[in-house]
């Protein structure tokens, strides 16, 4: 007797997909969601641009010599806590608060790979910020190392990933209006840390230290030595655990509703 359906006329029951294949996926998509918001993205690079630009050339006795080097660590910092932090957690919670992520809560895609995603995502975008920051401070007479640039990668990553897992902690547990103005709030008080970072006033080594454990402290400072040539261990460090805090916590504790 002939079988029924001849073999090889049904494929076998597909695998699920990969950790890597799921979250290649996923920041694909962020990235694509993210560029179609024209005007986002030129806030995105309008502001850091302008305050580049103004703190180079407007920056007077209150930036060092050579002030566009001092200009260029502080807003490659302002590019990563504003696109990260603020602008993830805003999009976040508003995106939870008009049930925009429950479709997403909903698929197989465990919590990790979708911070991971936004998180890789974020990444991408802040790379290209800071290829075209870089060659406007240029044009105003930036001239960094081959090796500076390289080092600063690692501060960099660090830093997109302690902020955009910190944001997505922020807009992904609490209610949209209180992210809002929460993370503003925050954005202000960490950009203070930030300029502290760039020496436009003198601290001790003991303050110093101490404030090292801000992330944006830690984040400007490491920028700032990598580019100079040097290796920011205690800044990475810092940064390391921030990012190892923010992504446990988000994984763990991130809402879709």
């Amino acid at each position: 007797m002939s079988e029924l359906f001849p073999a090889g006329t049904f494929s076998n029951p597909s695998a699920p997909a990969t950790r890597a294949a799921m979250l290649r996926s996923q920041t694909k998509m962020e990235v694509s969601l993210f560029v179609r918001n024209g005007e986002q993205l030129l806030l995105a690079l309008f502001i850091p641009a302008a305050l580049l630009f103004g703190l180079t050339m407007f920056g007077g006795d209150a930036i060092p010599d050579p002030r566009v080097d001092h200009a260029v660590m502080t807003v490659f910092a302002v590019a990563i806590m504003s696109s990260a932090f603020t602008g993830q957690a805003i999009a976040v919670g508003f995106d939870r608060r008009y049930g925009a992520l429950k479709r997403l809560g909903g698929t197989p895609l465990p919590r990790s790979i979708i911070v991971g995603g936004k998180v890789a995502a974020v990444l991408v975008i802040v790379l290209g910020q800071l290829v075209i920051l870089g060659i406007i401070a240029a044009l105003l007479g930036w001239r960094p190392s081959l090796g500076g640039l390289l080092l600063a990668l690692i501060p960099v990553i660090l830093g997109v990933t302690a902020f955009c897992s910190l944001g997505l902690l922020l807009g992904g547990t609490l209610k949209a209006e209180i992210t809002l103005g929460l993370a503003n709030l925050i954005w202000f008080v960490l950009l203070g840390f930030a300029g502290l970072a760039t020496g436009i006033v003198e601290v001790s080594d003991s303050v110093h230290n101490v404030l090292l454990l801000v992330p944006s402290y830690a984040l400007t400072a490491g920028i700032g030595e990598s580019l100079a040539g040097s290796m920011p261990a205690m800044e990475l460090i810092v940064l390391a655990a921030w990012s190892l805090l923010g992504v446990t916590a988000a994984s763990r504790f991130f809402s879709f509703t």
